[in-house]
C-alpha cells in the first residue's frame, strides 16, 4: 500500500470514529453477548445498522443476506457473523467494472450538489488528481448563480495547475459550458470538468439548465464520454439519500462523491446510497486538503468501519 494511501486509510480511521461508535461497538456486544443465533439476535443487528444510518431499507438487505449465508454455511457460534455482515456489506457497495471510465477516455464530468456540500472543493481536487495521472484538464466555471463560486474554483484551478473557463456572475451556464467545450477541443483535453449548480429548491429551473447543457455538449462534444457526479454531505445522512434521489429525477447520476465523512456518526450512508439507488459512490472525501478526496474503496472502507 503506497504511503498516500496508507495515510488516508489512516485518516478514514479516525474520520469513521463516530460511525463506529454507533455500529460496531454494538455489534461486538451483539456477537459476544448472545449464545445463539435466533430472531433476537438478527433483530439486535437490524437495530444498530439503522442507528448507524444504513437505512431500513439496505439494513434489510444486508440482514437477509446474513440470514441465508448462516443458512447455507450452518453457523451456530455468533461470533462467526461478524465476517458474513461485513462480507454482506461490501456487497451491497459493488462499484462495478466500468467506475472509472471516463478517466480513460476522453470526457465531459458534469459534477452538481447543493450549495454547501463541498462541490466545488471536490471538483478542484479531483482536477488536481487527473493532472498528476498525466491528464489535460479543463475546469468550466458552470455554477454562475452562487456568490464567490467562481472566485473560488479560479483558486482551486491556479492550485492544481489546470486552465479554467469562466464568465461574469449571473452569467448563462450553458454558454460557459459551451466556450469550455470548444476550449477542451482546441486544447486536446482528456477531461473536462463542469462544476454546474445544484438549486433543488427549484427543480424546474434546474432541469431546464441541465438539459440545454446537455444539448450543447451533445451536439458540440458528441465523441465526449459523459460523466455525472452528485456531490452529497456525508453528515447529513438519510437527507444525503433523499437529495441523490432528487438530482436522480433531473440528471442521468453515474456516480456519487461523498464529502465530510470525517467526524461524522453517520458513515453509514456511504453503504445505504449503493444500495439503495443502485449508483456508486465513486469518491469520499475526509479533509479539506487535495488528496483528502480518493476513489472509495469498499473493503477499505468496510476496514475502516470494523478495525
Amino acid at each position: 500500500m503506497a504511503e498516500g494511501k496508507k495515510g488516508f486509510f489512516g485518516r478514514l480511521v479516525e474520520g469513521l470514529q463516530k460511525t463506529r461508535d454507533n455500529i460496531v461497538s454494538g455489534m461486538d456486544s451483539i456477537f459476544s453477548g448472545f449464545s445463539a443465533i435466533d430472531d433476537d439476535f438478527y433483530e439486535e443487528i437490524e437495530e444498530t445498522l439503522i442507528l448507524g444510518d444504513l437505512g431500513i431499507q439496505t439494513t434489510m438487505k444486508i440482514v437477509e443476506d446474513l440470514r441465508a449465508q448462516v443458512k447455507e454455511k450452518h453457523i451456530k457460534d455468533p461470533s462467526e457473523c461478524k465476517a458474513l455482515l461485513m462480507e454482506s456489506m461490501k456487497r451491497q457497495m459493488d462499484l462495478g467494472e466500468n467506475a472509472y471510465e471516463f478517466e480513460h477516455r476522453r470526457s465531459v464530468v458534469l459534477v452538481i450538489g447543493v450549495n454547501g456540500v463541498g462541490k466545488t472543493t471536490s471538483v478542484g481536487k479531483l482536477a488536481g488528481q487527473l493532472k498528476d495521472q498525466g491528464k489535460k484538464v479543463v475546469l468550466a466555471a458552470a455554477d454562475t448563480f452562487r456568490a464567490a463560486a467562481i472566485e473560488q474554483l479560479t483558486e482551486w484551478a491556479h492550485r492544481a495547475g489546470v486552465e479554467i473557463i469562466a464568465q461574469q456572475e449571473g452569467s448563462d451556464p450553458a454558454a460557459v459550458v459551451y466556450d469550455a467545450v470548444a476550449a477542451a477541443r482546441a486544447r486536446n483535453a482528456d477531461v473536462l470538468i463542469c462544476d454546474t449548480a445544484g438549486r433543488l429548491h427549484n427543480k424546474k429551473n434546474l432541469m431546464e439548465e441541465l438539459k440545454k447543457i446537455d444539448r450543447i455538449i451533445t451536439r458540440e462534444y458528441p465523441d465526449a464520454y459523459r460523466e455525472t457526479l452528485v456531490v452529497l454531505d456525508g453528515t447529513t445522512g438519510q437527507n444525503a439519500l433523499s437529495q441523490a434521489r432528487q438530482f436522480m429525477e433531473v440528471a442521468d447520476v453515474t456516480g456519487i462523491i461523498l464529502t465530510k465523512l470525517d467526524g461524522t456518526a453517520k458513515g453509514g450512508i456511504a453503504v445505504a446510497i449503493q444500495s439503495e439507488l443502485g449508483i456508486p459512490v465513486k469518491y469520499i472525501g475526509i479533509g479539506e486538503k487535495i488528496d483528502d478526496l480518493q476513489k472509495f474503496d469498499a473493503d477499505a472502507f468496510i476496514k475502516a468501519l470494523f478495525v
